[in-house]
């Protein structure tokens, strides 16, 4: 058995769609949803599906290495970032090499970056005048959005987008592609 834990910081549509996608395998399982937020949206889906939670605070998340164990309890092979807004460790990255990925919503090495999340990525790609934007899905660093990429997906930008459509069209992408690459990185285990 291969187990996912998920970690996000907002209202977990990325994480429902995974959830959706591997809630009837027998190989794959999302065993845990790890958020920095109390009230954000994601813990409501975990329990909507019987995953268990936790919420971690800043302090404990970086000074102490008590994730690990709880990680470890779960037997975590893959932990998948959705929206998760916190730097990752380097204790984490070093225990998970390989074996952590996150979603960004632009096509990377373009909009990334400390501080580049949700709109504010949807506005810099408007901003710019971009002709297309997309997704990328990356394994994760001690630095945000650097990891080696493993896919983009694009989407084609018209004069007329909002930062808003941009990011409707970005999402959609999301949604398709991230729980089948996921899939496809699991087989590598």
């Amino acid at each position: 058995m291969r187990n996912i834990a998920i970690f996000a910081s907002g209202s977990g549509s990325n994480a429902r769609k995974i959830m959706e996608y591997f809630v009837d395998r027998n190989d794959v399982s999302v065993q845990l949803v790890v958020s920095n937020r109390s009230d954000a949206g994601v813990l409501k889906i975990a329990e909507s599906f019987g995953v268990d939670s936790i919420v971690i605070q800043r302090q404990t998340f970086y000074e102490t290495e008590d994730v690990l164990s709880v990680l470890s309890k779960y037997e975590i092979t893959l932990i998948v970032l959705a929206g998760f807004l916190w730097l990752v460790p380097q204790y984490l990255v070093e225990t998970y090499i390989g074996k952590i990925i996150n979603i960004h919503p632009a096509l990377l090495p373009k909009y990334g970056g400390k501080g580049m999340h949700g709109m504010h990525v949807h506005e810099a790609v408007k901003n710019a005048n971009e002709a297309e934007s997309g997704i990328t899905i990356h394994f994760v660093n001690d630095h945000y959005d650097e990891g080696q990429i493993i896919f983009q997906a694009r989407c084609q930008l018209s004069p007329s987008d909002s930062p808003e459509d941009i990011a409707r069209k970005v999402l959609q992408l999301e949604h398709k592609h991230y729980p089948e690459v996921i899939d496809q990185l699991l087989h590598r285990f």
